[in-house]
């Protein structure tokens, strides 16, 4: 459903573009008709802009400094259209899921996306994930809108067919802003300890965050701050699923914020600097982390995103 969603919206932006551009074109010619066409085709960058800078109000008990903002806002910039306007609205099934015989030398890979974001989020990691015989997962969660508890039955399917397809081996798992609540549903829920190897939450609401105001359907407003809905994940959930996580979080963070709201009590909490909310899944750093990870036997020299 995102991925028509999205394809929509980009055609729109197209089409709104194009009339604008003939509208300028007929009235004072090419000239002024090309710089107002970027304008309009880039309209969404002042608007993100005014969102990173009021992250040194918001984020006022550790605030990012100006440089880090603007470095991220550009970062996120590019993150956004990549994804926005290809990856995930034409390209997410371009890179399919992997399940090579067990070779002993990788762990199996959950990928899990965030709000209105769909498998397509993760087409670079996937492409350099399929290169090095790492046996991958990526879901797309629906309904799109929907309870984040209905996320808990993929995951809980992706998580089987590894224990079945790779006993004694537990997965990795690798989840973006949303993604990180559906799997402490699904730890609720159907996970108990050592089912997977570890988790690691890029970018994750886990106390929500102010702009899920804004967002729709239900897992939209159970990701609203002091929800109804996180009050009963945090008091059902036991102290084992925050033992197996580690969660990466930015103070650039646009999207997730107050920048408290990414850290969950008694897991683990990494700070990745001069980072939008998106730009975290292309983050090197993380990237390397997940890559030795992955390994059950000591590697060097090789990448995750190829």
């Amino acid at each position: 459903m995102n991925a028509k969603l999205q394809r929509l919206q980009f055609f729109l932006r197209l089409l709104a573009t194009a009339a604008v551009m003939t509208l300028i074109w007929r009235a004072y010619g090419w000239g002024l008709e090309f710089g107002l066409s970027v304008l309009v085709f880039w309209a969404h960058a002042p608007i993100m802009a005014l969102s990173f800078a009021a992250l040194r109000w918001v984020n006022r008990k550790e605030p990012p400094s100006w440089r880090a903002l603007i470095r991220a806002w550009w970062i996120e910039l590019l993150a956004l259209d990549m994804v926005f306007a290809w990856q995930q609205p034409f390209a997410h099934a371009r890179w399919p899921d992997t399940s090579p015989p067990d070779s002993g030398r990788f762990r199996p890979l959950l990928l899990l996306h965030g709000y209105t974001c769909n498998r397509g989020l993760w087409n670079s990691w996937l492409r350099g994930l399929s290169a090095s015989g790492v046996p991958v997962r990526a879901l797309t969660m629906e309904p799109a809108f929907g309870s984040i508890d209905e996320y808990a039955q993929s995951i809980e399917h992706a998580v089987s067919e590894f224990e079945q397809r790779y006993p004694g081996v537990e997965p990795l798992v690798v989840a973006h802003s949303m993604g990180g609540l559906a799997v402490r549903a699904w730890y609720r829920k159907q996970g108990r300890e050592g089912r997977v190897a570890r988790i690691l939450t890029l970018g994750t609401p886990h106390a929500g965050t102010l702009l899920a105001r804004l967002g729709r359907g239900r897992n939209g407003q159970e990701m609203r701050r002091h929800s109804k809905w996180l009050a009963e994940l945090a008091a059902q959930e036991g102290p084992a699923v925050a033992g197996e996580m580690d969660c990466y979080y930015s103070r650039c963070d646009q999207i997730v914020c107050p920048v408290e709201s990414a850290r969950l009590p008694g897991a683990r909490s990494i700070e990745i600097e001069s980072t939008g909310h998106l730009g975290l899944v292309f983050h090197p750093q993380i990237q390397q982390d997940v890559w030795r990870l992955l390994q059950l036997e000591p590697e060097s020299g090789a990448a995750l995103a190829a």
